[in-house]
């Protein structure tokens, strides 16, 4: 098949959860497709630098990456029907690039990843632009189930009045995401679910709607320990990889640095905190006074990091979809202490594959626990790769989003 895929950013170098998943798709196709990207870029060179990605594609359609300034933001929170997510990438440049593709090449699908990418996915389907006569299949692949993270970050943030600002902007775009994600769920010939629960809260948006879920996974070869050499981190190390100016990704660490780490810091003295992952945002500032933690913006490879990891952690309380961040240590054998949101979207049996708590205190005692029996560390990581190389290698996942092209 010709394959026409829509991404939010240029999916290389694939060093966070967009960028992931969209190249390992395209990596994957490519093998018995034709792929042709349309993407934004940031800058000009990025293609250019593009690596094996551009191996994978007949050809790469850009348009640079539109720019909308905070009084933008905040004006279109109060006076547009439309969330974040729906103007994010608004652009009239991109409007006319797909226009021009549509007219002039014949797709048997186009494939439209994320929400971010709505305003597309609705220029095809409802013709508010000349597109070509006979229209392709189109997938929309939900990266995210949006109204639903929003929902939840709603819902922990209003708990606190040092969060109410965000708690607002949240509610807002809750429900205005509810809507435009029905829009777009509707708008689409096929659509795509990251897990079983974004795909029932999706379903509970259109009634009657199918949703197919295709996980996230993981490569097995890259992320394999017998492959790696770890970081010496210490004997008390415990780590969390992320983008970390990702909403989720900031309210995780510091709940998890200002309640659960002085807890495992009473009893395992020498534990040191490494938050590892591009952008810091500067709600996580105070933590560099913390002689407890280090943060190490940007790394070139997040493999070492997690290898010298005693426990790795995903204490996430917002959010949606499935950690791609969870496989890639499981992956790597790593011990995991998880949030039960942390883990959400995979069969795990806590005990067997991780162990899984909510509370401050059952979660300090957990990694504490685990820092304290190398053994028990050992047998953990030993059934989480077991686990994610079965079933979520990428090799395996992607001839489940081929089936959706041929429903």
């Amino acid at each position: 098949m010709r394959l026409l895929i829509l991404t939010p950013q240029f999916p290389y170098p694939p060093h966070q959860g967009t960028t992931i998943r969209n190249y390992n798709l395209i990596r994957q196709l490519a093998k018995r497709h034709e792929i042709e990207l349309l993407t934004f870029v940031e800058e000009p060179g990025e293609v250019e630098a593009g690596g094996s990605l551009k191996a994978y594609c007949a050809a790469i359609h850009t348009v640079p990456t539109p720019r909308r300034s905070m009084l933008d933001r905040i004006r279109d929170t109060f006076l547009s029907p439309l969330p974040d997510m729906g103007l994010r990438l608004e652009s009239e440049a991109m409007h006319q690039c797909l226009a021009a593709l549509l007219k002039t090449d014949s797709y048997d699908v186009i494939q439209i990843e994320g929400i971010e990418m709505g305003p597309y996915l609705l220029q095809i389907v409802n013709g508010e632009r000349q597109v070509a006569r006979d229209r392709p299949l189109i997938v929309f692949d939900d990266h995210n189930c949006e109204y639903l993270l929003q929902r939840r970050a709603f819902e922990t943030d209003v708990r606190q009045p040092d969060h109410w600002v965000g708690a607002f902007y949240s509610l807002i775009q809750w429900k205005k995401l509810a809507h435009y994600e029905r829009r777009c769920c509707e708008a689409a010939d096929r659509v795509v679910a990251v897990s079983e629960a974004d795909g029932k809260a999706l379903k509970r948006l259109v009634p009657g709607l199918e949703v197919t879920v295709v996980p996230n996974g993981v490569d097995g070869a890259t992320y394999d320990p017998r492959r790696v050499e770890p970081l010496d981190l210490g004997p008390a190390a415990i780590v969390f990889t992320g983008k970390m100016d990702f909403r989720p990704n900031v309210d995780g660490v510091l709940w998890f640095s200002r309640q659960v780490l002085p807890r495992v810091r009473a009893q395992v003295p020498q534990v040191h905190f490494y938050i590892v992952g591009q952008r810091p945002h500067r709600r996580l500032e105070p933590l560099l006074d913390d002689p407890a933690v280090t943060i190490t913006g940007f790394v070139p490879h997040i493999q070492p990091y997690i290898a010298g990891a005693a426990v790795y952690v995903v204490p996430l309380r917002i959010g949606g979809g499935t950690r791609l961040k969870l496989l890639e240590a499981m992956a790597l054998e790593r011990a995991i202490v998880s949030t039960s949101l942390g883990c959400e979207g995979f069969p795990l049996t806590p005990g067997k594959h991780l162990l899984v708590a909510n509370e401050p205190a059952a979660f300090a005692r957990a990694v504490v626990t685990l820092l304290r029996d190398p053994s028990r560390r050992a047998t953990l990581g030993r059934a989480a790769r077991a686990f994610a190389v079965k079933g979520y290698d990428w090799s395996a996942i992607v001839p489940r989003l081929e089936e959706v092209y041929r429903l």
